[in-house]
This record gives C-alpha cells, structure tokens and sequence, in this order.
C-alpha cells in the first residue's frame, strides 16, 4: 500500500494543509520566496502534519486550529532539511537540487532560518503555553541531536546506544510531538496524549532506522540522491555500527572508512557499500526497527477504536516496509 491510499480518506484536509504550508512561507524578497519553495515543491511524505491531524480525531476535531501545529511542524522540519544540506554538502534531495546547490550556502542558512521563525510565529496563535514549551524544547533537542552527529562523524568507537540517544533527539522526538500536541490542540485527554506520543516515539525511532537502512541499500531512483550519503560525510549509522562489531570485518571497514575521511567523502564507496550488506548488520538494524514498530502498535491498542487508530497502525507499517 501506498502511503497516499492511507492518506485517501484525509485528502481534502492533507490538501489544505499543503495550501497552508506554501502560504505560510511566501515573502515579497523573490530569491528568499523561491528558496524557501524549492524543497516544499519537492514534495515529502508530511508525515508530521498527518500524525497532527489523526491525533486530533481522538479529541474534538478542529482543522482551522489544528494547522497553527501540523504547518510548523512540518515547517521545523523542512528547516532542519536546508541545513543539514549545507552541513552534509548535498546537491540533491527527493531527486531535486538542494536550496544550497541552487543558490549557495549563505541563501540556504537563512532560508532554513526564516523557515524556523515562521514556525514560530505561526505556532503562537494558539494561546497554549504547553504547546509552546513542548515545540521549543524539542527544537533544542533536535539542535543537540545534530550537534551530537557532528561530533561522531567517522567516530568509529560509537556505540549502539550513542546512535539510538542520537536519532531520538534528532528524528522520534518531533514526530512523538506531533502525535502528542495534536491531541493536547484538539483537547483530547492527557492520558490519550501520552499513548499517541509513546506511538510516534517508536514510530520515529523506526523511521529514522529504516532511512539509514535505505541509504546503503537503496538505489538513487528510490532515494532521490546517490546511496552510500551518509558514510560519505562520517556518519556512521547503526547497521554499520553492527557491522563493526564482526571481527573478521572491523578491519576492512575501518581502511574503508579512513580512506573516505582522509579524501573527505569524494571518493568511491561501492566497497564499503558491499561490505556492510554483506554483514548481520542491515538484518540487525531491521530487527531493531520492527521491535520499535510493534512498540508502537502496543500503544495504538490502549487508545479508542476508530478510524484514526487504524490509519496511524497502517503509516506504522509503511515506515516498517518502505523503499524509498
């Protein structure tokens, strides 16, 4: 199944939402409005504005509210996107040239910086404190997460735990937000609350996995960018994390990863590539992504029966088994 077939019975609210997004960053200073557009209209799985809107069945369904949470979500993350282009050097993204590659590394700074404030100004029209001090707090984290990135790059004595403490920080986090502040905007009870976030902490903790899977199994069709990204800049995800950990491949992998670090990632990397799918380490890193999974769907089973419920556990088994 297709993730927009499990979006069809919200298309004409996904759509609106869409509206607002591109509203909610239009500006009069041309290069900063087309900037600000270029990864919006590379499309993207809005999977943060969704898990809003569902979360908010479980309460009093209000879109016109709703949208001043779904629009900056999704808008926080899109900013996170402009600047890791720029941190990790990417030209493409979802088969598009990156803001960075089309303009330069000064346009894009600022353009994810406007997009950051927007979120903000956005997200004040709801008179909610909590709502406010949930968003920065997970923006805080969300900078710490990539700071911890930074930090690890080509750190080859990381640990499995360092990865998951990392990925929470920069992936489940927002998206467990999203799930949460969706039910605390529609006023649905505290305890429905804590289950939707516990479903969209797992949730994103498998998603952020399997993304890391995709990059050293995919193909650059089913990416929009060339796999084998990640190690390029050093960071080295959980399924290589693994891998490392077999002793008769630590020391191919380790020359592998010196040679991409000492010729800063411009190299060739079909190898390590071979390597690492060759090992327990992708199976591993699979496994631990399903765990998150059913984690997940153990929280959806302590929440109402209705529709949403079965929409949010189809999306959880997307991200379980997508390619792309």
């Amino acid at each position: 199944m297709k993730l927009w077939d499990i979006y069809a019975t919200m298309k004409q609210d996904v759509s609106y939402i869409e509206k607002q997004l591109e509203r909610s960053i239009a500006t009069d200073l041309r290069t900063l409005n087309d900037a600000s557009l270029q990864l919006l209209k590379a499309g993207g799985k809005r999977i943060r504005p969704v898990f809003v809107l569902l979360a908010g069945k479980f309460g009093t369904y209000d879109l016109e509210r709703l949208k001043y949470v779904a629009v900056p979500l999704e808008l926080i993350h899109m900013a996170s996107l402009v600047h890791d282009d720029v941190i990790d050097d990417a030209d493409m993204r979802r088969g598009q040239l990156t803001v960075k590659a089309k303009w330069d590394n000064r346009v894009a700074m600022y353009t994810g910086d406007y997009i950051y404030g927007q979120a903000l100004v956005l997200a004040t029209e709801l008179q909610e404190p909590q709502i406010h001090r949930i968003l920065s707090k997970a923006m805080v984290q969300m900078c710490i997460g990539e700071m911890e990135q930074i930090r690890d790059f080509f750190n080859t004595s990381q640990s499995e735990r360092q990865y998951l403490l990392r990925i929470r920080r920069k992936t489940a986090l927002l998206i467990a937000i999203s799930c949460q502040l969706g039910a605390i905007a529609s006023g649905a009870t505290a305890a429905i609350g804590r289950q939707l976030y516990r479903f969209g902490y797992n949730v994103g903790m498998a998603f952020q996995i399997r993304d890391d899977v995709l990059d050293l199994t995919g193909t650059e069709a089913q990416l929009g960018k060339p796999p084998g990204n990640d190690i390029r800049q050093g960071n080295l995800t959980l399924p290589v994390i693994y891998a490392l950990e077999e002793t008769g491949r630590r020391q191919a992998l380790l020359r592998d990863i010196e040679h991409i670090r000492s010729m800063n990632g411009h190299t060739d990397v079909s190898s390590i590539l071979h390597n690492i799918r060759d090992s327990a380490g992708i199976r591993r890193a699979e496994q631990l992504a399903e765990r998150y999974i059913n984690k997940a769907i153990q929280a959806l089973e302590q929440l109402p029966d209705i529709r949403a419920r079965k929409n949010l556990r189809d999306i959880a088994y997307f991200i379980a088994n997508r390619s792309h």
